[in-house]
Order: C-alpha cells, then sequence, then structure tokens
C-alpha cells in the first residue's frame, strides 16, 4: 500500500514540476488512462473470481508427527548410542 501512496505522491510532484515549467507531460491522454484503469479492474475481477469459485481446500490432518517427541529429540539431532560410545564423524 505504500508503494501506490508513494508513486501516487511522485506522480503529483513530477505533474506540479512539468506545470512550472510549463511544458505539458508525456503522459498518455486520459482516455488511454481509463482504458488502462479498466484493464486493471477486469484482471481484478477474473482473479477475484477464481478465488470465489476455486473449491474449498480439505483440512489439514494432525499426524502423529505433531506431537511431541518422548525421546526430547529435536528435529536433526541423532539419537545417542545405546553404549554411550561417542560418535566419530
Amino acid at each position: 500500500m505504500i508503494g501506490y501512496v508513494l508513486s501516487l505522491l511522485m506522480g503529483v510532484a513530477a505533474g506540479v514540476a512539468y506545470g512550472l515549467v510549463q511544458i505539458r507531460s508525456p503522459a498518455p491522454p486520459l482516455i488511454a488512462l481509463v482504458g488502462l484503469l479498466g484493464m486493471v479492474v477486469g484482471e481484478q475481477m477474473i482473479n477475484t473470481a477464481r478465488h470465489h469459485l476455486a473449491p474449498a481446500s480439505a483440512p489439514i490432518a494432525q499426524t502423529d508427527d505433531a506431537r511431541p517427541d518422548p525421546n526430547g529429540l529435536v528435529a536433526g539431532q541423532m539419537p545417542k548410542r545405546i553404549d554411550g560410545a561417542a560418535r566419530s564423524p
């Protein structure tokens, strides 16, 4: 959202600068900008329709992996050897 506001403010600043120098901006005429706005609105309508008409996804089932490990292992940690000997890399 900040990007849109910043873009609008920079556009206004450029318009003021062109107005002070009394030259026409190279921006397309208003009719072309309205057409571009229509294209953006149409694209958003399609995306919104796809989002609302898409089938709802099934809820994710909780598996046994979601429970804490009774041995207190952390992901990626190797289990200790039963005989207590240290592992060599």
